[in-house]
């Protein structure tokens, strides 16, 4: 099933609108969870995912490891659906949704940093990355690598891989 959501996925950007390079595609709970126990999240962390769609990630790291948590995703429909499931998890107070392009985005106060976004669109990330993160800050995706960085870890789960980045030291 996994597989064929990326494929999916594949087959339907072609068609979409220039604002939007890729469709939403939910992340299943066990894939969120283990990507932020891969992220090593705690209440002090800051997590930022990008193209949040419904929240799920962010959510989940403030009621599940007392994390604060901001969403970015440019989708007006799934900003308005994130705000909703944070309302129903009792988490407002740690939580922001902001409807903004990733790649145009200010996200250098996260620690821990969550994407589902294709390959293509990790790899145009990567420099941002190391522009505006500290070193330490952990990047996790889900299905998708970061081209020619290698990860420093990587687990299967639920049929799909997650990797998990830390930012160097700058030189």
């Amino acid at each position: 099933m996994k597989n064929l959501k990326i494929l999916c996925v594949f087959l339907i950007l072609p068609f979409l609108s220039q604002a939007q390079d890729v469709i939403y595609v939910p992340t299943s709970d066990t894939v969120v969870d283990a990507m932020l126990k891969m992220a090593r999240v705690e209440s002090d962390d800051v997590v930022y995912d990008l193209g949040s769609g419904d929240g799920r990630i962010v959510i989940a790291a403030a009621k599940n490891f007392g994390a604060r948590g901001v969403g970015i995703d440019i989708d007006p429909e799934r900003i308005s659906e994130s705000n909703d499931n944070a309302v129903d998890a009792g988490v407002t107070d740690k939580v922001e949704f902001i409807e903004a392009d990733l790649f145009e985005s200010d996200f250098s106060e996260a620690t821990v940093v969550t994407l589902y976004l294709l390959g293509r669109l990790n790899e145009r990330l990567k420099p941002i990355l190391f522009e505006q993160l500290k070193p330490g800050t952990r990047i996790v995706s889900h299905a998708f690598s970061m081209g020619d960085w290698e990860p420093e870890q990587t687990q299967v789960v639920d049929g799909t891989t997650i990797y998990l980045w830390t930012i160097p030291e700058k030189k």
